[in-house]
């Protein structure tokens, strides 16, 4: 048995904003972070990436600060301030030490509510990530994950790259950033959470200052995660020495009753270096590929499982058999019992390791209410964990898990397909 994991969450209430904290006072720093439903969802068609951009030129210049002098005044109290558009979300956060805590609030409440958008600072903004949407696109890798989401989403804005292309991106403009800014930064429908050394009192008066200065009402939310469209392979032809391929499949979301045990599974599927099947199949016994992992991504109320590696052109038939036949030996018998409790010690024992700052516990806390999940949770996630017997993660392996639903991307110049 491991030791029974704890986390000492206290619930703030500011009117009708509230935080999860855990305070700790052992070193004098703070970590506030929050977020709002929306991110690149908002991007109008053909401008993806405007969001993206938007959070980027919050950091460029606030009220009468243009950007050097607002860097310089996060630079002299070394406060880390950061806003981004994810899939979903727009998130922002600050870690600084307690001290600075009246001038990190200040200067985030003006990066929200004042934006400068001046001229030059735009073009530097736009010439970065234009330069970033091309790079992302240079390696079969990139071009496999783009073309993967779009072909398993391709009426949803999951479908489409959050961080834009080069053509969109040219046409984001300062109207167009403004208008989702105002849309997404909004009094309510705002989750935040707090770790570090700061008093439930001291979060409670400091809600209404960084929040309440903007307009009222909650951002529209996001359509749901439409059904995974299985759409089998497609070849990407790229000049390379070697493919990348992606892979995936639907998989659960995080209020599902299976999720511990799906843990499990997807661990010993191939979330688990060398202790994983698919490790184990692809790369030791037969040297396909350098490294191979699977995971679950949960995004816009749903979830998606995907896997991803590398190999020489020649070989990416096979690599590929190898795949669909461990994934489909694991979803046929389940795993055995020394995996699961390989698993089982792993998922335990490593929990601890996502709490050694305060920013990770506040991004922690954050995700755990973007989820919905109840505030003792993490209390007893061990004990779930522990309770999974064997016929349980096998029923679950054999529900999560549809070999022939796969669906793959290959780019590169695959050799036999």
């Amino acid at each position: 048995m491991t030791t029974p994991f704890t986390l000492p969450i206290q619930v703030v209430e500011a009117g009708p904003l509230t935080a999860w904290l855990v305070e700790d006072h052992s070193v004098p720093v703070v970590s506030i972070s929050w977020s709002w439903p929306g991110g690149a969802a908002r991007d109008p068609a053909g401008q993806e990436g405007t969001m993206a951009m938007a959070a980027a030129m919050l950091m460029e210049g606030a009220g009468d600060l243009r950007a050097l002098a607002f860097q310089d005044a996060l630079r002299d109290d070394a406060i880390g301030l950061t806003f981004a558009a994810g899939r979903d979300s727009f998130e922002a956060g600050f870690r600084c030490l307690a001290d600075a805590l009246p001038d990190a609030l200040r200067l985030a409440r003006l990066a929200m509510t004042a934006p400068r958008f001046d001229a030059d600072a735009l073009e530097r903004v736009r010439a970065r990530a234009i330069a970033g949407a091309r790079q992302s696109l240079e390696t079969p890798r990139g071009q496999a994950g783009r073309a993967f989401w779009q072909a398993a989403f391709p009426t949803h804005p999951a479908g489409r790259p959050a961080t834009g292309t080069a053509e969109s991106l040219a046409a984001v403009s300062i109207d167009g950033m403004r208008a989702g800014l105002a849309a997404q930064l909004r009094r309510d429908g705002v989750l935040v959470a707090a770790a570090g050394a700061i008093t439930p009192a001291q979060l409670r008066a400091l809600l209404p200052d960084l929040l309440g200065a903007l307009p009222p009402g909650a951002p529209d939310t996001p359509a749901p995660l439409p059904a995974f469209t299985a759409f089998g392979r497609q070849v990407l032809p790229v000049p390379s020495p070697q493919s990348q391929i992606i892979l995936g499949q639907p998989g659960i979301i995080p209020s599902d009753p299976d999720w511990e045990a799906a843990q499990i599974v997807l661990r010993i599927l191939g979330g688990g270096g060398f202790s994983s099947r698919l490790m184990e199949a692809v790369r030791v016994q037969r040297g396909l590929t350098y490294g191979i992992g699977v995971g679950l991504d949960t995004l816009f109320g749903g979830g998606v499982i995907t896997g991803a590696f590398a190999t020489e052109n020649a070989r990416v038939a096979e690599a590929l058999e190898v795949t669909k036949s461990v994934w489909s030996d694991l979803a046929a018998s389940g795993p055995t019992a020394a995996e699961l409790d390989e698993a089982v010690a792993f998922l335990t024992g490593s929990l601890p390791l996502q709490f050694t700052d305060s920013r990770r516990i506040a991004a922690t806390l954050l995700a755990m209410r973007r989820n919905g999940r109840a505030i003792g949770w993490l209390d007893g996630r061990n004990d779930r964990l522990q309770a999974v017997s064997r016929d349980k993660a096998a029923q679950v392996a054999t529900r999560l898990l549809r070999p022939e639903g796969i669906a793959t991307i290959v780019a590169g110049q695959p050799q036999g397909l």
